[in-house]
């Protein structure tokens, strides 16, 4: 139900915009959400390896703190600290570009 109300609102708020404003909104929400996806990985990949947030941060040379933002998908990740995750974890780093559906 709640589901149905959001997606309303969303709906909503789409047809009230300009195409500026829904091209400016698409690009936001793809960047949310791949944040959000990276973040939900990194957080599989270190719990799969039996870290903790605080370990894997020490092993990077981070903060906890900055390992809970990245996992929630508050901050996107750069290849840089991908590539540290990665290797902490001692897994490796693969970006693949492909068309969208």
């Amino acid at each position: 139900m709640t589901t149905n109300k959001w997606g309303a609102l969303k709906e909503q708020r789409l047809a009230g915009m300009t195409g500026d404003e829904r091209k400016e909104y698409e690009r936001a929400y793809a960047k949310a959400k791949l944040a959000a996806e990276v973040g939900e990985r990194v957080r599989a990949a270190r719990e799969a390896a039996g870290l903790s947030q605080r370990e894997l941060a020490r092993r990077i040379g981070t903060s906890q703190a900055v390992i809970t933002r990245l996992e929630a998908g508050g901050v996107g990740a750069t290849l840089t600290t991908l590539q540290r995750v990665a290797t902490a974890l001692e897994l490796e780093v693969k970006v693949e570009l492909r068309p969208t559906v």
